[in-house]
């Protein structure tokens, strides 16, 4: 890789880190959630009752983040935990009425101009962007970190 190249993809990656810091403070202004909560409560959703740890492989974040997460949609009365009946040590969460409620209303996590700028594309283009950014993110071998940091913004500490 070129010097030249390198520098390219750096500054790429920067913008696009700002825009997600930014639509990520415009998310969290308008529906009061940060992300990676609106992440976990669109899982609790699309998976219906469920385990943190299947909330976790499906949101990608760690189940130490996804508990944390869970806590603070609980503390809202978004979402109720509660023990399976079968075996005490599983813990399930599901959607309140309010959770529910809140889905419909919650804004998208990207721009609404990247979406409507993507949306215009042809299906293969579509394809070859999401593989694109898939392959970047396990060349930077994200996939081994937790999204969480990066989708608030919450100050990061170590």
């Amino acid at each position: 890789m070129t010097q030249s190249e390198t520098a390219q993809i750096f500054k790429a990656l920067r913008r696009i880190v700002r825009a997600i810091d930014l639509r990520s403070r415009e998310v969290s202004r308008v529906s009061g959630l940060t992300i990676p909560q609106i992440v976990v409560l669109q899982a609790v959703h699309d998976l219906g009752e469920v385990t943190t740890k299947a909330i976790s492989e499906h949101a990608d974040l760690s189940s130490a983040t996804v508990v944390t997460i869970l806590d603070k949609l609980e503390n809202k009365g978004l979402i109720t935990r509660y023990r399976s009946a079968s075996d005490r040590r599983i813990v399930h969460a599901k959607l309140t009425s309010e959770g529910e409620a809140s889905i419909g209303s919650l804004p998208g996590l990207l721009h609404e101009e990247f979406e409507v700028n993507f949306s215009k594309l042809s299906s293969r283009e579509r394809q070859h962007l999401v593989h694109a950014i898939g392959e970047i993110a396990e060349m930077m071998n994200a996939h081994k970190l937790d999204a969480a940091p990066i989708l608030t913004t919450d100050t990061i500490t170590s």
